[in-house]
This record gives structure tokens, sequence and C-alpha cells, in this order.
């Protein structure tokens, strides 16, 4: 009798569902959830960048971007992903112009100019093939982001005491960048910059365990702070443009851009 209780009111259900397909829902949808606006995706050396627009100077350099590969090898197993952004190129594109010292040429991606091009000299765009004057590079941005380094270093502590207590514990780890200027006329390199970022993260927390009974009662709470991983590629990348027009292009540096200059590793020579 209970089985015979339990189809049938399975069976309702199902007929309940596909009559009201949408569940709980209304018919035209829900209200999607917006939260924080859309703003500019900057670091603190953006400013360094734009700060070289209000240098006077009217002959610019023709500047294009190949490949800046991650080349760090590491896997987000987490997210079945990789653990560094595959945009670096793209971010010194966007380093570059804004910079406004260079003009940017296309050579990342030529898909569709040169398929453009294809359709001109077939006379099938209202364009003539003629028209088309192609400034070519001066110099030619590659290089890849060749270090991730996990817990450079990390220290934290825990105490509990009959189920209540807390903790913290902070982490430091690295992202690197290499990246080089090539010569398009005789293909040297002209200018070559390593650079390395580190990242901070830091987590907080507290839980309580109580037995009421036969039950186990948990209350967590705490707060995790951590440097987005992939601003700080940015900022190499940022900063590494910087040093292309400063050092390699002679541009002056504005006050607090100066590279941060270590002798972490120098000091090891003098032990």
């Amino acid at each position: 009798m209970k089985l015979r209780k339990a189809i049938a009111l399975a069976g309702a259900m199902v007929g309940l569902a596909a009559c009201q397909s949408t569940g709980p829902y209304p018919s035209e949808g829900v209200s999607p959830i917006f939260s924080f606006p859309v703003t500019s995706n900057e670091t603190p050396y953006t400013q360094c960048l734009t700060a070289l627009q209000k240098v006077g100077g009217k002959n610019k350099p023709v500047f294009s971007v190949g490949e800046v590969a991650d080349k760090t090898g590491q896997i987000n197993y987490d997210d079945n992903g990789h653990a560094l952004t595959q945009g670096v190129s793209e971010m010194v594109i966007s380093a570059l112009y804004k910079s406004g010292k260079v003009r940017l040429v296309e050579r990342l991606d030529l898909r569709i100019p040169l398929a453009e091009m294809k359709l001109a000299e077939q006379r099938k765009l209202a364009r003539n093939i003629d028209e088309y004057k192609l400034p070519a590079s001066d110099f030619i941005v590659v290089g890849a982001l060749t270090e991730l380094n996990y817990n450079i270093t990390s220290g934290g502590a825990q105490l509990f005491i009959e189920g209540i207590g807390g903790g913290a514990r902070t982490v430091v780890i690295n992202v690197a960048l290499d990246m080089r200027v090539i010569n398009a006329r005789n293909f040297t390199v002209a200018y070559s910059t390593s650079l390395q970022k580190q990242i901070y993260g830091y987590e907080v927390e507290a839980n309580i365990f109580r037995f009421f009974g036969d039950r186990l009662v948990e209350f967590d709470a705490g707060q995790i702070q951590n440097e987005p991983l992939q601003l700080g590629v940015r900022s190499v990348v940022e900063m590494g443009v910087y040093q292309v027009m400063t050092d390699f292009l002679g541009l002056p540096v504005s006050g607090g851009c100066n590279l941060v200059r270590t002798d972490h590793m120098a000091n090891y020579l003098k032990k």
C-alpha cells in the first residue's frame, strides 16, 4: 500500500513539473543580480604609462606584438585550466597603447585583415588592393611568463581548546616575466628585461565545535584576502612596457615609477 502511494505521489509530481516547466519561477524569467559596475582595469603602474602621454614628441616608432606565452607549465587542477592567464600578449598591447608613445600595428591575429586583402584582390570588396599601404614594424615585442613559484614563504598559527579556537596564516608566491624587443630591420635583440612580482595573501578563521546531546554543532567564521594573481601578471607586464619606453626609448621616468631593485640574490655571494 505504501509503495502504491509513493508511486502515485511521484507520478503527480512529474505531472505537475510537466505543467509548470519553469518550476517556481515566473514565465517571463527572473531578474538577474547585478552587483558591481564595470570599471577600468588598472594596476599601480598604469599611471606611469599614462603619464608618458604628456611627454612631447611626434615621431612615434611602430611597434608590433608577437607571442608572449605562458611557459610556466603550471596547471590549476581545481579549476581544470591554466594557473596563469593566456592573454599576456593582449596585456602587452594594452600597455603599449596606454603609453601613447608608439604606433601599434596588428601582427598577432591577421586572419580577418588578410581575408579582406584577398577579397580586394578578387574585386569583391569596396576597396582596391592598391589602397592597402601597410606600415612596417620598427620593433617587435615578444616574451613569456617564465616563473610561478608557490609558497615562497608562509606562516601562521592555530589554537583550539575544547572545540573553540581560531587561527591565521599568510602566504607569498611570485610570478616572473621575461620580455624582449626585436629590431624588425635586422632581427637583433635590441632590449631585454626580466621582472618578478611577489603576491601576498592571508586568511583568518575562527571555529567553534560543540556537542549538544548526540549532535555536533559547528560554527565557522573567517576572512580570506588574496592579491589577485592575474593582477600580478598585468603589473609585471605594465612595468616591463614602461621599461621599454624609458630604458630603451629614452623617455623620462616619472616620480615613484622607478623599478624597485633588490640585492637578495647578490647577498648570497657575499656570505
